[in-house]
């Protein structure tokens, strides 16, 4: 019964990421949606929106509440992994990745609501944070060593930042090209 549980848990929480990384793109595509003429802003804009609404309620929420019970159905079987180091770790990610879900949550409302207001880059940015949450929690997972782990932050945390410094550059040159263009 154990493996079954795992086995459910881990493909909602497949289905959980995919959501909350598509979300964010459809962030993206939104906000820049916003810029574009009034003709394109009216199709695109109510395009968008359904397209959030539809993936958060019907893939992302259902996702996020399944892999939640699966996860603790694992622990009533097997208490004992609630006494490994590794968990407690685990398990600070996982109140990281709700908490990721949660905002994210809030962007939809304000989306539904007309009053989103953070930038394409912005958004960019964020969703950075649930890949740096992925791969600390599969590393913590698969080597069970804080040691380990902990150099394995330190690199994404670096390739974090590579990122973020390759989205701001990209964003120089993309407003610089803009500016030579017009």
């Amino acid at each position: 019964m154990y493996l079954y549980l795992k086995s459910l848990h881990v493909i909602f929480i497949v289905c959980w990421f995919a959501g909350l990384f598509y979300i964010v793109r459809l962030f993206v595509y939104y906000v820049e949606a916003k810029t574009k003429s009034a003709l394109e802003q009216s199709i695109l804009t109510p395009q968008y929106t359904l397209m959030i609404n539809r993936l958060w309620k019907i893939i992302t929420w259902p996702a996020a509440i399944l892999s939640t019970v699966f996860g603790i159905s694992m622990f009533t079987l097997n208490p004992t992994l609630l006494q490994q180091p590794w968990m407690h770790v685990k398990l600070f990610f996982v109140i990281l990745l709700i908490a990721y879900h949660l905002v994210c949550n809030n962007f939809v409302k304000q989306i539904n609501s007309n009053s989103l207001k953070k930038t394409s880059s912005f958004f960019r940015i964020w969703n950075e944070g649930a890949t740096i949450i992925l791969f600390s929690v599969i590393f913590l997972v698969f080597l069970k060593n804080a040691f380990n782990w902990i150099f394995g932050v330190i690199g994404l945390l670096s390739l974090a930042f590579l990122l973020m410094f390759g989205i701001k550059l990209y964003k120089n040159l993309r407003q610089r090209n803009n500016k030579n263009e017009g």
